[in-house]
This record gives structure tokens, C-alpha cells and sequence, in this order.
């Protein structure tokens, strides 16, 4: 940041004037009372590890800074809050001119905010350093710092800041004689402060921007822009001396064109102010000064030497060397007028030596110029330092230019650079984001297709199982319903052959005549009743053969309950078994019995492959004469009105029918189904 301009003996008052705009940001920034630590040696630990001496003259302001910062690091309030905070306690400690513990606070600013990606902390940040180098008036690195914030605050659209960083540096770029650079800078400022009603900042815009098109004599803009700080200044709430600082500056417009008495109208009005010289004893000495050299333009010398000396008594007491110079050049002036040569000549050369030691440019080739008038003798040596002066700011301030211009390049770059690569940043996250999640997802897609696929051969198996078991029950119906065919037809051929043979041969053997011989009659009847029970046995055994179910040695019940019990082992459901014994009666035909226990293995058979249900509940009761079959399930069901009538369902209704019974179903879908039939017991 190489470049510098030393300002040695500058006081106090006239830095806090010139720069109040500048630091105005450090007195909105709220402190709290903090604690800390304090060695023996006066010097305390800052959190980054770095050590500050404390100077005595602000120790307690110091310390109260150091104080709060002790607490700060200890408490947990939010990155973005600390920050803040760190901030004021920066701008606190440049108030105080501390500045190893200014920069060491900023410093901290400055890296929690670049690891928080805080754009308003680097802003804030930014704008501390720019304050801070104004004041040290390092312009070069204020400029810098100032072009940081500005972009950094036009980035998270803070419009207001963006144009008081814009202000900033258009007062940097004027006070180094950049006119036209200030100009533009301050034109931005008000295009973008005019929407936000702000009147404090406009006013000081409008005010700059005067002073700049006095100096580039373009004196018609500098009286519009002044008036048009007047105009703004209706709007602010506090006044202060802003007022009679406008009609100062007019004043000096028509200096500038040698409209002395018109001038002097607004310095009179001015002063015409009674507080003024308690409220702004400095711009009271300025524009005493400044009445008093329009008048002696005007050669209305009377009162003009008492008002050049007490404008010179008040700075000097002030130690307001740049007024001091400015006063000593008109008294110089003065002293000429009145041809009083040598003391022309002393003040020239006192206002000179100031000039030169403050490094004021302007004041000293003033003095110059006005010494080469007065001192004939040693006219062409000041010509030639005027000369070679003139030379010299002519290439600084073409540097000046360049520099400026570098660092905006130079400042646009490292934005630019570092955006790209917070952008680049949030890509490579958001990609690396992308490509876990692509990466999870497929592996969950793998591991759920993996399941999917050992639960489809589950449920493969679980059907091939289901048709293997359903494939054994058709056919052992089959070989069942083979052997009730062959024995049918066993059956039939006894009843319908052998016994009708026999019955024949019983009754031819009726009317054969034997003779009268007892013993013969009485083998006869012997042989007659041997045939009849031989028809009798075999008639039995004929119906034993048709009715094999009835004639099971485990009784009716079992049968059922066996039945009953397999399905449920295959189906994997409980059950629920109710008998009425009635069924257990001789006097109960068989052919209810077969078709009763054909229904409930048809019903069961459906709840196996349609219902899928884990309860069943089967009852056979007996009431007004009627055997009742209840048949329940808690399966899937099913739609009356939409199911095709199956085979199954047909035989259940067409036993019903057979036994002169009534059938009634009732299923509800996702709930079960019930089936109902009540038939006649004779």
C-alpha cells in the first residue's frame, strides 16, 4: 500500500471535522460492560494471542474494551452476534487511538467472518480498516479497505452503506485532487441514496460534490449542488453548524470568481449567527477570515487587519496549523496592500515553512508564489521551486490517478476471485452432496431389490408349496372318488347281481315240491334260511360300501375336527370347533352326513386358497328341527355382486339343494366372509 501523505502537526479538532463523516458508523455500535484479566505488567492477552500495551492516558477505556471481550469469548451467542460485537469493540478501541488492540480486534473480525462466509462482518471489517488508515491518513489503504466494503455491501444489496463507502472514497479521491474520479464516485452515491430518503448522508453528497466543481471552477455546479445541500438539509434533524458551513462554502464559490461582495453576502450571513462562535469556534475563525480577505480585494481595509489577526488568535490556540497557514498568506496579503514589505514578507515565509512542514501543496506554492512578488532578490529561486513543485504534483497526482484505478482493477479481481470461488465452493459441495445421495440411494435400491428378490422365491416357494399341497388334496379327492366308485360299483354289482341271483333262486327254490318226507321239508327250510341271511349280509355289506364315511370307528366329530385340523396346519390359522351330537344319532340319514362334511371341505378348501385368513370358526348346532352349519372367517373377502360362481361354490349349493336346505353368504372386503346353510333333519 506504499503510498502515504504525512500531515505531522495536524491537530486533533481539525481531524475529528474533516473525518466526522468517516467514523460516525463507531457511535451507533452499542457496548455492553464486559470483564477480564489483568496482568502486573499492564498488559493484557487478546484472544488471537497477541499482547497490547496499554497506554495510561486511556487504560480504563482500555480495559473496559478488554473486559467485554473476556466475556465475549466465554459466552455462546451466535457467530454472526459475536461479530457484531467484536466490531464495536474494534471501532471502540480506534476511538480511543488504541491501535495494536484496534487491529488485533479487527483482525479477529475479519478471520470469523471469512469462516462464517459473514459478508456483512468482512464489510464491517473492511470499513474499521478504512476508518482507521483515514485518520493515520494513509489514503491509499483507507481507499482500499472503503472499495472493499462497498463491494462487499453492494453484494447483500445494503444500498445505504454501499453509497456511505462510495462517499468515502469520493472524499479520498478529492481531498488528493482526483476531481473527476470524486465526482463520479459521489454522482453513484446519490443515485442511490436519493430512493432511500436518507437527508444526513445526501446533504454531505450534495456538499462534497460542490466543493469538487468549485475546484474544477466550474462554478454554476458548485453554486446548484450547494443549493442543493441546503435543500437537504431541511430534512435533517440535527443541524448543528451545517447551515453556515453552506453559506461559507458559496462565499468561496464567488471568491473563486472575484465576485468579492457578493461573497461577502453570505459570509455576513452568516455570521449573523450569534451562537456561531460558541457552537464552531473554528468555522467562526473561517469565515471571519474569509470576510476579512474580500474585503481587502476589495480594498476596504478598515477593520481588515483587527479580523485577519483574531481568526489567527483563535487558531493558533486551537493549533489549527492548516488555518494558521491559510491566515498568515492573507496577512502576508495584507502587508503588501498596505506596502509593508517585510512583514509581507515574514508571513509569507512563516506560512511557507508551515506549508511545507504540514506537506499542504497548495498553501505552499501560495506562499511561493506570493514571496517571488514580495522578494525581488530571491524571486527566480522560488520560481524555480514553484516550478519544480508544479512539475512534481502534476506526475503524483497522475500517480495518484493510477493508483486509484489499480485499485479498483486490483480490488474488483479479489472479489471476483473470491466469489468465484465461493461459488465453485457451494458446486463442488452441492455435487459432492449429489453424488453421496445418487450413491445412498442406489445402494438402498440394491438392498431393497436384494429383498425383494429372496421375498419373491419366499413367495414363490410358498405357491409352488400351496400347489403342491392343493395338487395332493384333487388328487387324493380323486383316488377318494376313485374307491367310492369302485365301491359303488361293488356295491351295485352285489345288490343288483349276486342278490337278485339269490333272491331268485330263494324264491324258485318256494315253489319247488318236495315229497313228504319230513327230513327232506325240514333241509329245505334250513337251506332256505341259510339263502335269506346270505341276502341279508350281503345287502349290508353293499351299504357298508356306499356309506364308509358313516361307518368310521373315530365317530362323525373327528372326522370334522381332523379336517378341520389339517386345513388349519396348512392354512396356518386358528380355529374355533363346535359339534352338536344329534349327528351322532342312528335315526340321522347318511347321506346328510357325506354332503355336510363334502360343504365343509369345499369351504375349506376356499379359505386355503382365496381368504388368507389366521382365524376360522365352524359350528354344527341343532334347533326347530334344523341342523345349523356356521362357517366364519376373518380372511380377505370378497364382492358378492362381482365374484364368477366357482365350481366349489356350485357344489356347496347344489348339496344344499339336494338336502333340501337353505345356503346364505355374507362377505365384506378386507373383514371376512360367513356361511350359513340350515337343513331338515328328516
Amino acid at each position: 500500500m506504499g503510498f502515504q501523505i504525512k500531515a505531522k502537526a495536524v491537530s486533533k479538532s481539525i481531524v475529528v471535522i474533516a473525518l466526522t463523516f468517516f467514523i460516525c458508523f463507531c457511535q451507533q455500535k452499542e457496548i455492553g460492560d464486559k470483564t477480564s484479566k489483568i496482568s502486573n505488567t499492564k498488559t493484557l492477552s487478546i484472544e488471537n494471542g497477541d499482547s497490547v500495551q496499554i497506554n495510561r492516558d486511556h487504560q480504563a477505556k482500555a480495559l473496559a474494551i478488554l473486559d467485554t471481550l473476556e466475556k465475549l469469548k466465554s459466552s455462546t451467542i451466535q457467530d454472526s452476534l459475536k461479530i457484531r460485537k467484536l466490531s464495536s469493540l474494534a471501532c471502540r478501541a480506534n476511538r480511543i487511538k488504541d491501535s495494536a488492540l484496534f487491529k488485533s480486534l479487527n483482525k479477529q473480525v475479519m478471520s470469523l467472518s471469512t469462516k462464517a462466509a459473514d459478508t456483512f462482518g468482512l464489510a464491517d471489517a473492511s470499513w474499521n480498516y478504512g476508518t482507521y488508515y483515514i485518520e493515520k491518513e494513509v489514503y491509499d489503504s483507507a481507499y482500499y479497505y472503503y472499495r472493499n466494503a462497498q463491494l462487499y455491501f453492494k453484494s447483500i444489496d445494503k444500498r445505504y452503506y454501499t453509497a456511505k463507502m462510495l462517499y468515502n472514497m469520493a472524499f479520498i479521491r478529492g481531498r488528493l485532487k482526483d476531481y473527476t474520479g470524486s465526482e463520479i464516485l459521489n454522482i453513484e452515491a446519490i443515485s442511490i441514496l436519493k430512493p432511500l430518503n436518507k437527508p444526513d448522508l445526501l446533504f454531505e453528497c450534495y456538499k462534497h460534490l460542490a466543493v469538487i466543481y468549485k475546484e474544477l471552477e466550474e462554478f454554476d455546479r458548485a453554486l446548484f449542488y450547494n443549493e442543493k445541500a441546503l435543500e437537504q438539509l431541511e430534512f435533517v434533524n440535527d443541524k448543528g453548524t451545517n447551515y453556515e458551513g453552506c453559506l461559507n462554502n458559496i462565499g468561496l464559490v464567488y471568491v473563486k470568481q472575484k465576485e468579492y461582495a457578493k461573497a461577502n453576502e453570505y459570509f455576513n450571513k452568516a455570521l449573523a449567527n450569534k451562537d456561531l462562535l460558541a457552537g464552531n469556534i473554528q468555522l467562526y475563525a473561517r469565515i471571519i477570515d474569509n470576510r476579512a480577505y474580500c474585503n481587502l480585494k476589495m480594498n476596504h481595509l478598515n477593520g481588515v487587519l483587527q479580523e485577519l489577526q483574531g481568526s489567527l488568535r483563535i487558531r493558533d490556540s486551537l493549533n489549527n496549523s492548516s488555518g494558521i497557514t491559510i491566515n498568515k498568506i492573507h496577512l502576508a496579503e495584507y502587508y503588501s496592500a498596505i506596502a509593508d514589505t517585510a512583514q509581507a514578507i515574514h508571513y509569507a515565509e512563516g506560512a511557507a515553512d508551515i506549508a511545507l512542514d504540514l506537506n499542504n501543496h497548495r498553501d505552499y506554492m501560495s506562499s511561493l508564489q506570493l514571496l517571488s512578488k514580495l522578494d525581488q532578490e530571491n524571486a527566480p529561486e522560488y520560481l524555480k521551486k514553484l516550478l519544480y513543485l508544479n512539475d512534481s504534483l502534476q506526475t503524483e497526482e497522475r500517480k495518484i490517478r493510477n493508483k486509484f484505478t489499480r485499485i479498483d482493477f486490483e480490488t474488483d479481481e479479489y472479489i471476483y476471485d473470491t466469489l468465484r470461488l465461493k461459488q465453485q465452493k457451494i458446486w463442488i459441495l452441492a455435487i459432492s452432496i449429489g453424488i453421496i445421495s445418487i450413491l445412498t440411494l442406489l445402494y438402498f435400491l440394491l438392498r431393497q431389490y436384494s429383498k425383494n428378490k429372496v421375498l419373491h422365491y419366499e413367495t414363490q416357494q410358498q405357491i409352488s408349496n400351496e400347489e403342491i399341497y392343493f395338487l395332493n388334496l384333487s388328487q387324493q379327492a380323486k383316488l377318494e372318488e376313485g374307491k367310492m366308485e369302485e365301491r359303488t360299483r361293488i356295491s351295485e354289482e352285489l345288490h343288483d347281481g349276486i342278490l337278485n341271483r339269490l333272491l331268485g333262486t330263494r324264491l324258485n327254490l318256494g315253489f319247488f315240491k318236495f315229497s313228504n318226507s319230513n327230513d327232506e321239508e325240514g333241509d329245505y327250510k334250513t337251506h332256505l334260511s341259510e339263502l335269506k341271511a346270505i341276502e341279508k349280509e350281503i345287502r349290508t355289506i353293499s351299504h357298508d360300501l356306499k356309506n364308509h364315511l358313516l361307518n368310521s370307528s373315530s365317530g362323525y366329530e373327528s372326522l370334522l375336527e381332523k379336517l378341520l385340523k389339517e386345513n388349519a396346519k396348512v392354512g396356518k390359522f386358528d380355529y374355533e370347533f363346535k359339534y352338536c351330537e344329534i349327528l351322532d344319532k342312528k335315526e340321522i340319514a347318511g347321506s346328510l352326513k357325506i354332503n355336510l362334511y363334502r360343504i365343509v371341505q369345499e369351504s375349506l378348501q376356499n379359505i386355503l386358497k382365496y381368504a388368507n385368513a389366521s382365524f376360522v370358526k365352524l359350528e354344527l348346532t341343532n334347533e326347530n328341527g334344523l341342523i345349523h352349519l356356521y362357517i366364519e372367517d376373518n380372511g380377505k373377502g370378497f364382492n358378492l355382486n362381482k365374484i364368477k360362481k366357482g365350481i366349489g361354490l356350485k357344489n356347496i349349493q347344489s348339496r344344499t339343494k339336494r338336502l333340501n336346505g337353505a345356503l346364505k353368504i355374507k362377505s365384506v372386503l378386507n373383514k371376512g366372509t360367513i356361511i350359513q346353510i340350515a337343513i331338515p333333519i328328516h
